[in-house]
């Protein structure tokens, strides 16, 4: 079983109608609720030079903003951004031109690669640590906060881990496994403290330790990012809680991974 812990210091999430840490402490809150999806709202992104702002798509705005809202300023910390699916939209337009033997941008082809968004970011910030560029289907979120324990073991002080997600193009609906959703967040982790919350992530065989109180209310069909930010964020307000609460998630038979929260 693989197991760390790590202390966010800090955090910042972005979905329509959701941009205040209030609105989204009183969304996890509630009853599960996917972000509602509006073709029109997007995070300004004013922190960015327009030039730049421009090349990035929608899903490129949201990565941007709650990185920017949430790294620190002239902050060198290793960047993990992380999304199963990344620019999708931006892919799919250039398979078209392909398939009707059409130039492609240079331009257009070097923003579709995985990393791109964090590049564009980093270049936009004059970030020059380490940054890393995920994607690991249903276990991405894991994925990427593994990339953060390691670096935190490494020795860097912090680790800023960018997770983002839009909708699959519709002719790609025959691969969704999750529902739908659109929505970014930002967690800037830490190694946990003598004392003060802290966020626990293990993985391993399902069923292979003893039971364990679980409020994991949003349904399976959930995106796992959402799942995760909206269980830990349930955990903030009272972290010392004498019962260990877990919210336990599967990318593949057989494989389970538990979050918990605790002083």
């Amino acid at each position: 079983m693989l197991e760390f812990e790590f202390t966010v210091v800090d955090w910042a999430a972005y979905a329509a109608g959701l941009t205040e840490k209030m609105d989204w402490l009183a969304w996890a809150a509630r009853s599960p609720q996917l972000p509602a999806f509006d073709a029109q709202a997007a995070p300004p992104l004013i922190e960015m030079p327009a030039m730049m702002r421009r090349r990035l798509d929608r899903v490129g705005r949201f990565a941007c903003q709650v990185a920017w809202w949430c790294q620190q300023r002239d902050d060198s910390a290793p960047m993990v951004f992380a999304s199963r699916y990344g620019d999708s939209e931006r892919s799919l337009g250039l398979l078209g031109e392909l398939v009707q033997g059409e130039p492609l941008s240079p331009t257009g082809f070097g923003l579709s690669v995985h990393n791109a968004i964090s590049a564009l970011y980093g270049i936009a910030r004059g970030h020059t640590g380490n940054t890393i560029a995920v994607c690991a289907g249903r276990a991405t979120v894991g994925a990427a906060l593994t990339e953060a324990a390691a670096l935190l073991a490494d020795g860097a002080p912090e680790v800023l881990v960018v997770f983002y997600e839009t909708p699959l193009p519709s002719l790609y609906t025959a691969f969704e496994d999750e529902d739908l959703a659109e929505y970014a967040w930002c967690w800037r982790v830490a190694k946990p403290a003598a004392s003060g919350p802290r966020t626990r992530v293990s993985v391993g065989t399902e069923g292979t330790d003893s039971p364990r109180l679980t409020t994991d209310t949003a349904p399976s069909t959930w995106p796992s990012g959402l799942a995760v930010l909206r269980h830990v964020l349930q955990q903030m307000p009272a972290p010392a809680s004498p019962m260990r609460i877990d919210l336990r998630r599967h990318d593949r038979a057989g494989t389970e991974w538990k979050w918990g929260m605790h002083a």
